[in-house]
């Protein structure tokens, strides 16, 4: 297989293309690819972060709308639609306080509220995940099972004890930091690489104990090795990339994946620029990263989690003006990352849509893996630690 980066297009040239994707909602790499692999009904898939938004609907809240709650749902008829159709058994949706001005606790508990009403208002649709046999009988019943997860911790105040509240109301996986420092430790962005402090020693193990799933994505590298250690049940590091690939603060170290094998826990791979130095990235740096992290990690421990949802832009113009206004808006915040600019989309630009999950299997099976290698990868393996962890 040639590298990938010899085939990155000149931007305009790489729009023109990526544009007739997000239109067709097929391109011939899929098509030729899907002979491979199993008809897309068959397709069992656990996003360990994604969420179901169409990025074509009107946003509201303005340039900072992408901090806000709201503006990571859009769950209009034609998402939902989307994420019925791409074979996604189960979803972990970002609920609850990320960044910004909101109050941690009181927004947390809100977002929750509402995405029980979005789940009751699609009982033909959506599934709420509590066990991991929902994730099971959602794929049985044709349905989505909606995981609600935190992207950050910071809701937790000073009393880990919250974590059982938050447990009692559904959540059932919860991330250590986002990319600053909160009470917990150090995000991936804070130069210091501080670890895990006291308090979050406290919360790992309440989340131990409530059987709510560790996220260390977005975490420091010291914060991310101090939590495995100090986790006595699997952990999860649901979005990220692999740093040997692609040298950015936001994929992780050999030693941080083989560390989360080891210990029986799942690594999710995403579908974002930090997979390629230079932002550009495309499926094919997807499949390198998996099978990285399958070398490191080995097949039994690797999953994905694109942090992106299953409908595709159209109008690749819009979206990169889009994406424009989210990274301003985010280092206005301070929540940045290394690899955000303009000219850089939070997404694949030739796996979207619908068809995403069976063009990646595709492509994984033509590169000699097995289907049930496959099949581990999109969501068995993710099923077996959510078991592991939560039970049912």
């Amino acid at each position: 297989m040639s590298n990938p980066r010899d085939k990155h297009p000149s931007r305009r040239a790489f729009l023109a293309s990526t544009a007739g994707i997000a239109l067709a909602g097929a391109s011939a790499c899929m098509r030729s690819a899907a002979d491979a692999t199993q008809p897309q009904s068959d397709l069992f898939v656990v996003n360990m972060l994604g969420g179901i938004r169409n990025p074509n609907a009107p946003r509201s809240g303005g340039p900072s709308g992408a901090l806000e709650a709201e503006s990571r749902t859009s769950l209009d008829d034609r998402a939902l639609a989307d994420v019925l159709a791409s074979g996604t058994a189960a979803v972990n949706v970002t609920i609850g306080y990320v960044a910004g001005p909101r109050e941690p606790f009181e927004s947390s508990i809100a977002d929750i509220s509402r995405w029980n009403r979005i789940v009751r208002t699609q009982p033909e649709a959506l599934l709420k995940v509590w066990t991991a046999g929902d994730i099971e009988r959602a794929a049985r019943e044709g349905k989505v099972g909606i995981i609600q997860g935190f992207q950050n911790a910071a809701m937790m105040g000073s009393d880990a004890a919250r974590v059982g509240t938050f447990a009692g109301l559904g959540v059932r996986i919860i991330q250590l930091t986002y990319n600053i420092a909160n009470q917990l430790g150090h995000g991936s962005m804070v130069p210091e690489n501080g670890g895990l402090t006291g308090f979050g020693r406290e919360v790992v193990a309440e989340l131990n104990a409530n059987n709510t799933l560790v996220d260390l994505s977005h975490s420091g590298e010291r914060t991310c090795l101090d939590a495995i250690e100090a986790s006595t049940a699997p952990i999860a590091i649901t979005h990220t990339g692999c740093r040997a690939v692609t040298d950015l603060p936001r994929n992780k170290t050999d030693r941080e994946l083989r560390l989360v094998a080891e210990g029986g826990g799942i690594v999710g791979i995403y579908f974002m620029p930090f997979l390629a130095e230079d932002g550009m990235a495309v499926a094919d740096d997807v499949v390198r990263h998996i099978e990285h992290a399958v070398r490191v990690c080995g097949e039994d421990h690797v999953g994905i989690g694109t942090d992106g949802g299953t409908t595709a832009y159209d109008d690749m113009e819009a979206a990169y003006e889009a994406a424009r206004r989210d990274v301003e808006a985010r280092r206005a915040a301070g929540i940045g990352a290394a690899g955000e600019r303009a000219g850089v989309v939070p997404f694949i630009p030739d796996l979207q849509g619908p068809d995403q999950f069976l063009q990646l299997a595709g492509m994984l099976r033509a590169r000699g893996h097995t289907a049930a290698r496959v099949e581990k990868i999109l969501g068995r393996n993710a099923l077996r630690v959510l078991r592991e962890v939560w039970g049912g």
